[in-house]
Formats: C-alpha cells, sequence, structure tokens
C-alpha cells in the first residue's frame, strides 16, 4: 500500500510545496496566537476583576465561557453572512481572542475542585449548567444577529 500525503496535490518532499505551504501557515498561526494572548489576557483580566473565592462557585468561568460562546455566535454570522473579510480575521478574532477568552480547562479544574472539597452534585450541576448554557448562548446569539441582520437589510 502507496502512503500518500496528507493533502494529495502537496509533495512535502518537494522543498517549494513545502516552502508554499509554510508561507500559507505561519500567518495564520501568528494571527491565533496574537489574539489568544488578547483573549486570554481578558480572561485573566476577568479573574482579577471577579475572583472565585477558595471554596465558592466558578461564576467567572461560567460568565466567561458562556460569553464567549455568544460572541463566537454573533461573530461567525457577522463573517459568514454580512461581511467578507481579511482570511485572518477569522483565525485571529474566532480562534484566538474567543479560544483565548472561553477556558475548557478551567471549567475542567473548577469540576475536579467542586468533587474534590465534597461538592460533587455542584460539580456535575456545573458541568451540565455550562454546557447547556454554552450552547444556548451560540444558538440564540446566531439566530437574535440573522433577525438584526435581515431586519437592518429590509
Amino acid at each position: 500500500m502507496v502512503e500518500e500525503p496528507t493533502d494529495p496535490d502537496v509533495d512535502l518532499s518537494v522543498p517549494a510545496q513545502r516552502a508554499e505551504r509554510a508561507r500559507v501557515l505561519w500567518p495564520v498561526v501568528t494571527a491565533v496566537a496574537l489574539g489568544a494572548m488578547c483573549g486570554s489576557a481578558a480572561r485573566y483580566g476577568a479573574s482579577l476583576i471577579w475572583p472565585t473565592p477558595v471554596a465558592g462557585f466558578p461564576w467567572t468561568t461560567l460568565v466567561v465561557n458562556v460569553t464567549g460562546c455568544a460572541l463566537i455566535g454573533v461573530f461567525m454570522v457577522v463573517i459568514t453572512d454580512v461581511w467578507t473579510a481579511h482570511r485572518l480575521i477569522r483565525p485571529f478574532v474566532g480562534t484566538g481572542i474567543l479560544g483565548g477568552f472561553t477556558t475548557f480547562s478551567t471549567y475542567a479544574v473548577d469540576i475536579e475542585r467542586l468533587v474534590d472539597t465534597g461538592r460533587a452534585r455542584t460539580g456535575m450541576a456545573y458541568l451540565g449548567v455550562t454546557l447547556f448554557a454554552a450552547l444556548a448562548a451560540v444558538w440564540t446569539a446566531v439566530w437574535v444577529t440573522r433577525r438584526v441582520v435581515a431586519w437592518r437589510q429590509s
């Protein structure tokens, strides 16, 4: 069996094709990294403004994650239905800023802390509430944004 490259149109054994792929890839990686710095700094700022007490419920993480999901819902409608943006805007804002702002790792650690301190039911409720609220936020934001766009265009 012959092993083919990931992209059959690109032969990475050809130096020119490797260089072309890197030329296209590095600006995207840079955009994501710069956006992630902004988003994670904003999340850190939120944790400084509204710190979670040692034995407290992780409201900040919940609000940050749900807000980030709502923002990604708005952003995706704008970037796909309304505005033709530069190719680096989506990775910078969507993956970078909003991906850096929201946090799965802190969410997981918060659940672990709740369970480890004898509040397993609260931890499991937090797990479910975050999942439900995040999905509801994306769906609602997409729905509302599409309605606003349609209204403005009529």
